[in-house]
């Protein structure tokens, strides 16, 4: 009867004459403490009406048992606290000040996590505090859920440095917790937050740091929007990507500062397409590459945009590695600031500032495409050139350069004269080096180029644009210049 009227005027009549009924002499109001759980679940859910307008409810982890000492397991208590939450139709639960330390935890619809100032949610590192399947190892995880978020400017910590096997000052060596074979190597450690098939999905004004495996998991969800987010990585620990968008359409990514060792922004398709996603007015440093489309890429990727980036001191700059057969179009990188440096060679990445290639991750899988590529406004410092390679099956068409500025020179004591084909492909290959090599191009505009290198670092040069003529066609050059500079 409730839900038929419409008016709050009548919500609050109704109310008003509920409270003035009296109840009948001798009696009391129900104990539901006697009923079955289900009976009280109904006879609790019964006296609670949301009245028109009214706030979302909210539930504190501690009123539910938590500790927050950083000491005691809080899993259960805060399960209990998200669990309680979406029964009630949805809110928030709250992490007052403290460190919870918890094993997996889901986020259910409706429901937003709101880990607040000085509140911080650590994850466990040991396995059994994981499910069985590698799969859902994340320290907090939601699958098919529906208007789900996190916030609260606190942090989710994954104690990723509890998870190293040996420091390394070029590579850290991880624990791997291969016991089934479900995962290889360094792909068997937790991931620290995942969005599993998910619709409307938050993510705002929080800290995500030290990640055992990848940090923010995003993977078959629609309308996804993660803004104000820091995110930070042990710069030494491999695979500790900052966010991995997989399969998922209409995502909006902005103002996030992500500082990791490996890859910043991933869009990846394993199992179907991404389309629609936007990146802009971020602020990245990685030991790999910044921004990267796969290597994963099963599927297309359409309409992705990068703007307003600022990239230091990272091994990569804007790279695509199609591997799988996956086809990519209509992709637009504008207003970036790139600087590229080299690191230890066991890290993928050769110090280029854009790195564009497709060719068979192995000799079972399809070569994929690259079309309608646009970079706009870019201005690079490198220690090494641009590198454009398709292949015979999976040629680079219609690339657009416009108001490019690329300016080289050594820093690091790294050896260079290397191409970087990873993964798959020819691997590590000894070459020359040039301000832009290119193969297997057919459609190449550049206007307002500009290219200069440092008369301390021509050694090893040959120049600035280096291609095959039998493998590269169409190429257009306006107002193109190239040359040395006084360091």
């Amino acid at each position: 009867m409730f839900r038929s009227i419409t008016s709050p005027f009548y919500y609050y009549l109704l109310l008003f004459s509920l409270l003035l009924t009296p109840t009948p002499s001798g009696q009391s109001r129900p104990d539901t403490s006697t009923l079955s759980p289900s009976c009280a679940t109904r006879a609790n859910q019964s006296t609670t009406i949301r009245l028109p307008g009214s706030s979302p409810p909210t539930f504190s982890v501690t009123d539910f048992g938590a500790t927050g000492d950083g000491l005691h397991y809080d899993t259960l208590h805060i399960q209990a606290a998200i669990d309680a939450c979406h029964a009630s139709g949805g809110g928030s639960v709250i992490f007052p000040p403290g460190d919870y330390l918890t094993a997996t935890v889901h986020l259910r619809s409706g429901v937003v996590l709101v880990v607040g100032k000085g509140a911080k949610i650590l994850g466990g590192p040991r396995l059994e505090d994981y499910p069985r399947d590698s799969k859902k190892w994340y320290v907090i995880v939601a699958e098919e859920a529906t208007d789900v978020g996190i916030t609260g400017g606190g942090a989710i910590d994954g104690q990723g440095l509890k998870f190293v096997e040996r420091f390394d000052e070029r590579k850290n060596v991880m624990v791997s917790w291969n016991k089934t074979g479900a995962c290889f190597g360094d792909e068997c450690r937790p991931r620290l937050v995942g969005f599993l098939r998910c619709r409307n999905v938050k993510v705002w004004d929080v800290l995500l740091t030290e990640p055992a495996y990848w940090c923010l998991h995003i993977v078959g969800c629609q309308n996804t929007t993660i803004h104000d987010v820091s995110i930070y990585g042990n710069f030494n620990s491999p695979n500790n990507d900052g966010i991995d968008i997989e399969d998922s359409n209409n995502t909006a990514i902005r103002r996030c500062t992500i500082n990791t060792g490996d890859d910043a922004i991933c869009p990846k398709t394993y199992t179907g397409p991404l389309h629609n996603l936007t990146a802009a007015d971020c602020w990245i440093r990685t030991k790999s590459s910044a921004i990267k489309l796969g290597s994963a890429s099963y599927f297309d990727f359409k309409g992705l945009i990068f703007d307003n980036i600022t990239i230091v001191e990272s091994h990569r700059g804007l790279g695509l590695q199609i591997r799988d057969g996956g086809h990519v179009e209509d992709i637009t990188f504008s207003n970036i600031n790139i600087s590229t440096r080299y690191y230890d060679p066991s890290w993928w990445g050769r110090a280029e500032p854009i790195y564009v290639t497709t060719c068979p991750r192995d000799c079972n899988s399809k070569t994929g495409s690259i079309s309608n590529l646009l970079f706009i406004n870019i201005t690079a410092n490198s220690e090494n050139g641009a590198f454009l390679s398709g292949s015979k099956e999976g040629v680079l068409s219609n690339l657009q350069f416009t108001n490019v500025n690329l300016t080289y020179k050594r820093w690091t004591n790294y050896f260079d004269g290397m191409v970087d084909y990873r993964p798959g492909c020819q691997g590590l290959v000894n070459h020359s080096m040039a301000g832009i090599i290119m193969e297997h191009i057919d459609g190449l505009q550049m206007k307002n180029v500009n290219m200069r290198w440092s008369d301390e670092s021509v050694q090893g040069w040959d120049n600035p644009l280096e291609f095959k003529p039998s493998t590269v066609n169409n190429i257009s050059l306006v107002n193109f210049s190239s040359g040395l500079y006084k360091a």
